[in-house]
């Protein structure tokens, strides 16, 4: 069963708060799951364990680098890492990072317990599922990059802006 955020009102920035729920384990499925991607906007990288969450798939997204986790059949899998260790200010960050029209939600993960992941509502789905091996050779340096310009906006309470 999952569990969705609810939302309060806007935070300075203009984006509003899914965190009211004080999540603490995220799941990554996708660029999280890349130190370059987290150095750039932590300026660390969390403690980290493999994890997966079934019923759900890493969906590839028409026309971006990053994918969206989605609801799958029941035998499909998204496999991924657990951060378990993000203080306030960096789930504030990466909060602030996640596009607006993903929902945070609870899932549960292989392990048998439960995480937060910021899980994609619809639109733009690809059949295929994001290849993390693929954008780790064409994308991640430019990604990274990008990340570690946003990062001082997103550490300020500034929406991005790229």
């Amino acid at each position: 069963m999952t569990q969705a955020i609810t939302t309060t009102a806007p935070a300075a920035s203009g984006h509003q708060s899914r965190l009211s729920q004080n999540p603490d384990v995220l799941f990554c499925y996708g660029t999280l799951q890349f130190g370059a991607v987290l150095q750039a906007l932590l300026g660390r990288v969390p403690q980290q364990s493999p994890a997966s969450a079934s019923g759900y798939r890493a969906a590839a997204l028409e026309g971006r680098v990053y994918p969206g986790l989605v609801i799958g059949a029941p035998a499909d899998r998204a496999d991924g890492m657990v951060l378990t260790d993000l203080n306030n200010e960096e789930w504030r960050i990466l909060d602030a990072f996640e596009d607006a029209r993903y929902e945070l939600r609870e899932v549960r993960l292989s392990n048998g317990g439960c995480g937060w992941a910021y899980v994609w509502p619809g639109g733009d789905v690809r059949a295929e599922d994001w290849d993390p091996s693929a954008f780790e050779a064409r994308h991640l340096a430019a990604y990274a990059d990008r990340c570690a310009r946003l990062a001082p906006g997103l550490a300020q309470g500034r929406p991005k802006s790229e």
